[in-house]
């Protein structure tokens, strides 16, 4: 990265702070911009023109292989420092973007859940799937529940500044009582409810990603799913219990009933009664 671009990047870190863009987009946001920096090599980025920076996505994609997401997170990047930091109001307007790969969500079976969550043996790493299923639950917000959260006389939790930096209220299961209650008599958590091992601040999301891992393995569950399938497994298991869709959607905090028209796709909900021509055929062949 040359220096007038080290700059560049330093400035983008700095309003990325300003403006109050979570972590994470912090995160991804200056890691893609140091990616498109580094490549530029003596190139300035502040002379970039649209034309220019339709050939370097072309290079992207033809040249380095990249995904249709990572393209997509790449120009998120370069569409805040030239229309933030630059102040070139719709600079990307007339670029296009690739298509997103249609993915259905990876869902576990109740069973597998019953089976397989509620018989992990360590009571932290029980109760900490328990809950992130239970409530529908993003692996950072499971991680970030404090408990002064917990409403039990309402027998609710509440999400502080989830994704988009929406607070929520999530009614809890009354049947995660009892795993809840012998978690807390046995580890004591000061505030996090799931503390790291330090006991001075809350458990890792890579840790509880590892939690889960290490379940789906036991499970015999691809390597396809992660701890966010058990979000996607809420929302559909919901779906197939007869829960209006528009209330999952506040449920989950999605913005767009779109996102959550998703879990439709995977639902068996409308198409356990419905016969399948094979079985029709054999069933009227046996009469």
């Amino acid at each position: 990265m040359n220096f007038e671009n080290e700059v560049e990047w330093n400035k983008t870190a700095d309003l990325l702070i300003l403006k109050g863009y979570s972590k994470a987009t912090q995160r991804t946001y200056l890691n893609e911009l140091k990616r498109f920096f580094t490549d530029l090599r003596h190139e300035k980025a502040v002379d970039f023109t649209v034309e220019r920076i339709s050939k370097y996505l072309i290079w992207c994609s033809e040249t380095l292989h990249l995904t249709e997401n990572t393209i997509h997170s790449r120009m998120n990047a370069l569409k805040f420092y030239y229309e933030q930091l630059l102040k070139r109001e719709k600079f990307f307007m007339d670029l296009p973007r690739p298509k997103k790969r249609q993915q259905l969500p990876k869902v576990i079976s109740e069973e597998k859940i019953l089976a397989g969550i509620i018989t992990v043996e360590n009571l932290k790493h029980r109760t900490l799937l328990l809950l992130a299923y239970s409530c529908g639950l993003r692996v950072s917000e499971a991680v970030g529940v404090q408990i002064s959260n917990i409403d039990r006389d309402r027998m609710q939790m509440f999400i502080h500044q989830g994704k988009g930096k929406k607070d929520r209220v999530i009614p809890m299961a009354i049947s995660l009582m009892p795993f809840l209650d012998a978690y807390l008599e046995t580890y004591k958590p000061a505030k996090w409810l799931f503390e790291n091992q330090e006991r001075n601040g809350p458990y890792s999301s890579r840790a509880a990603q590892k939690v889960f891992q290490d379940a789906a393995e036991r499970m015999g569950l691809p390597k396809s799913v992660s701890f966010h399938s058990l979000r996607h497994s809420y929302a559909t298991h919901m779906l197939e219990n007869g829960i209006d869709i528009s209330l999952i959607q506040k449920l989950l905090g999605h913005n767009d009933i779109r996102t959550t028209l998703r879990y439709t796709h995977v639902s068996n909900r409308h198409v356990k009664g419905i016969e399948n021509p094979l079985d029709a055929i054999l069933r009227k062949n046996r009469r």
